[in-house]
């Protein structure tokens, strides 16, 4: 595995392309309420990424349709806008990444619609809260399994489970590099594999189900739901490690 290594300039640049990815999500959270679709949220995310002189780094990449993974409810991850409105009451993840100058930005939100239950609630904060424990977690010398370990307990403590089979990932000059880093601690001791180091540039994003992880792949080979068919919430921020500290690149 080999997982790049970042200069200050390049991790300024990185900064530069996850602003972009950061603003737009700022702007699309003030959109969000009933009778918006999905595809003119994806209009909005592309526009903007675009006006800012980036490309919207997933569309078209490894065959994705649109510039954001916009998923709703059950749908984890990877879901493809359509015309469905949004209705009060649901949960919708938006997902998107930038492409400025060869250097990459990925984040992702997810948000109530209107007046949401408590459980759904719940269920949204253990991704944010789980995604922001493992930022503070983050330090250089630890292995990342350590990190996957520590991000499994705090969201089973919670009462929920991750998903599995995807994980958060290494960015750079490519959307996505090593090191895959997972939710939960998978293959031996948390004490082995690849140790976190200062310049090393990545993704964590949580994605939380209710009672059972296991994937299930959509007919349309791209949108992700949990083996229980329930609701599910999912939060990503890309950060750099910086004098042996995690520091959050995607921030406006």
């Amino acid at each position: 595995m080999a997982i790049t290594i970042m200069q200050p300039n390049d991790i300024e640049k990185m900064r530069a392309a996850n602003k972009i990815v950061a603003q737009t999500l700022d702007y699309v959270e003030s959109v969000i309420k009933p009778g918006i679709s999905l595809l003119e949220i994806d209009k909005i995310c592309e526009d903007m990424i675009r006006a800012a002189g980036a490309k919207p780094a997933f569309k078209g990449l490894y065959g994705f349709p649109n510039a954001a993974c916009i998923s709703v409810n059950e749908v984890v991850i990877h879901g493809i806008p359509n015309e469905y409105k949004l209705q009060e009451g649901d949960i919708v993840s938006v997902d998107i990444g930038s492409n400025l100058n060869g250097y990459f930005g990925d984040s992702a939100r997810t948000w109530g619609v209107g007046q949401i239950s408590r459980e759904d609630e719940k269920l949204i904060a253990c991704a944010k809260d789980a995604l922001y424990f493992a930022i503070d977690t983050v330090k250089a010398g630890m292995h990342f399994k350590e990190l996957s370990f520590e991000i499994e307990k705090f969201i089973r403590a919670r009462g929920f489970v991750p998903l599995t089979g995807f994980c958060g990932h290494g960015i750079g000059r490519r959307p996505h590099e090593d090191p895959q880093i997972l939710n939960y601690l998978e293959g031996g001791s948390p004490k082995s594999g690849p140790k976190i180091k200062n310049g090393m540039v990545f993704c964590v994003e949580p994605m939380i189900c209710q009672k059972d992880g296991t994937p299930v792949i959509g007919h349309d080979k791209w949108k992700v739901t949990s083996k229980d068919g329930l609701r599910t919430s999912h939060y990503e921020h890309c950060m750099a490690v910086v004098n042996g500290r995690a520091e959050i690149l995607s921030l406006a």
